[in-house]
């Protein structure tokens, strides 16, 4: 590393500038933005270029050494597919010392780090009642006696019906909704549906018991009469359980018991080798205690899966995660598009060129660890540890899955500045680079930028460990406190619209 441009791997023809770069500073011959790539020697047509001692793309002309290299001189080229299953599977070693936090211990079990209400839609024509009931719930002070009941979520959606009752669309729309039917950081649940939808909410119940002092209720617009009439029950129904939830108080639990939702969107040149490595530290300590991370976004591993098929703890799971790739190549193909239609723009601008280069940097979330599951959009974990969930490369879509798989807990690296929040879940914004942080301070919690200059990536990575059983405790993020989460539940929609 110089004080501009930094060589991350001693095979790696390009490196990465820590800087805007005019002609004859440093290694440039040309202006090159701060975070983009710079050629270290000359390029021949046709040859790869390397990053991470990975390939990323190959040149598209032939580079001069200190020229700028991006979309414009080079292109997506074949990667590395020797998988080579579990070769690189070793046990992380066991912790120091086991950690604690405060959560809210369920009957099933498992413990939450928040305690909402959820108003859940079987349907997005219950969708404006829902919120309806939630907004007439804040306005009467409801909860103003519930003092730990964190708040009413509706969870609303476009989707329900004018699909199939049988087939992929619908059975992965089901289990969305019933993760979060039965999501731990959910004190209570009001299950609102039209009546006449294709989803119904007797499939969301399942064989869950309604009583009058449990966790669930559930109505029909239809059947109560209308609009008002449901209103006014459902807010009998939320009374009813904010006193059932305001039961529960925090209390002492493993971190074992955490589930983390790992997310890196609107990245930038510098997401590789600061914010998501740090983010891999922090998976390492919490699997070491025993807690599930969960890697997703299917679409942007595509290039570097052989990173994770060697940690993969059998043959088995490893050819899982092949086979989830193979299907969405074939996804892409019957709609005319292509796995390379990633990086965005966005991503583009912050100096990523090739999926093959996002996806690489992507992986580095994922730690150290071996691979213990590879599990179908929004289903259940059955396996702790490190694990994989197949999802779109789409952050609200990606982070909706992961909370119906169960996590608790959003950990979100960004380049850019993405800024979103979760609910129920609560969302640690991680920060790659100072210059963002410095101008969105306001939405990021954590900035791992100071690892370009110098900082322990060890000593970011506790960091991000402990800040994340300090929210599991209670503990209010940024994103929490500005708001968010109340529009970002968007499921994974698959299949015709009839």
């Amino acid at each position: 590393m110089s004080s501009k441009t930094l060589l991350l791997n001693d095979v790696d023809n390009v490196a990465i500038t820590l800087q805007t770069l005019a002609a004859g500073d440093d290694v440039a011959i040309e202006p090159i933005p701060r975070s983009h790539k710079v050629a270290m020697t000359d390029i021949a047509k046709g040859d790869h270029v390397v990053r991470y001692g990975q390939i990323i793309g190959k040149a598209d002309c032939n580079i001069v050494a200190g020229s700028h290299v991006h979309s414009h001189n080079m292109s997506m080229s074949d990667h590395v597919a020797d998988y080579a299953f579990g070769s690189a599977a070793h046990p992380l070693p066991d912790p120091k010392q086991l950690r604690t936090f405060e959560g809210y211990h369920r009957e099933d079990g498992r413990v939450g780090t928040r305690n909402y209400i959820g108003v859940l839609t079987s349907v997005n024509c219950s969708g404006s009642v829902a919120r309806f009931i939630a907004e007439a719930a804040e306005k009467s002070g409801l909860l103003d006696e519930f003092p730990n009941v964190d708040g009413v979520v509706p969870i609303v959606h476009s989707s329900g019906c004018g699909m199939s009752n049988q087939g992929e669309g619908y059975d992965l729309l089901l289990r969305t909704l019933a993760g979060y039917a039965r999501h731990p950081n959910f004190g209570g649940i009001l299950l609102v549906g039209l009546g006449c939808e294709v989803l119904q909410l007797a499939e969301l119940v399942g064989d869950r018991k309604i009583t009058q002092d449990g966790a669930l209720r559930y109505m029909t617009i239809q059947q109560m009469g209308g609009t008002r009439r449901t209103i006014e029950a459902g807010l009998e129904h939320l009374t009813s359980l904010a006193s059932y939830a305001n039961q529960a108080k925090r209390a002492p639990a493993p971190v074992s018991e955490l589930v983390l939702g790992m997310q890196c969107g609107g990245s930038d040149g510098y997401s590789g080798f600061t914010a998501n490595p740090a983010l891999g530290v922090a998976s390492d300590l919490l699997v070491q205690q025993g807690g599930t991370s969960i890697l997703s976004e299917t679409s942007e591993i595509y290039g570097a899966e052989h990173l994770l098929t060697r940690r993969a703890v059998s043959a088995e799971v490893g050819q899982d995660l092949v086979d989830k790739l193979a299907w969405w190549e074939a996804y892409c193909a019957r709609h005319g598009s292509k796995m390379d239609n990633n990086p965005s723009p966005g991503n583009k601008r912050g100096g990523l060129t090739t999926i093959l280069e996002k996806s690489l940097g992507a992986v580095a979330k994922s730690g150290q660890a071996p691979l213990s599951g590879v599990f179908e959009y929004g289903a259940p974990l059955t396996s702790k540890g490190f694990v994989f969930m197949d999802s779109p490369g789409y952050d609200p879509c990606s982070v909706t899955g992961q909370v119906a798989s169960g996590a608790t807990l959003i950990a979100f690296t960004t380049g850019r500045g993405s800024v979103s929040g979760y609910k129920p879940a609560p969302s640690l914004k991680i920060a790659s680079n100072t210059d963002m942080f410095t101008r969105l301070g306001e939405d990021m919690d954590i900035n791992c930028g100071d690892i370009a200059e110098g900082a322990s990536l060890a000593e970011k990575g506790e960091e991000i460990f402990e800040a994340l059983i300090a929210i599991a405790s209670g503990q209010h993020s940024k994103s929490e406190d500005l708001g968010f989460g109340g529009v970002e539940f968007v499921p994974w929609q698959i299949g015709a619209v009839l």
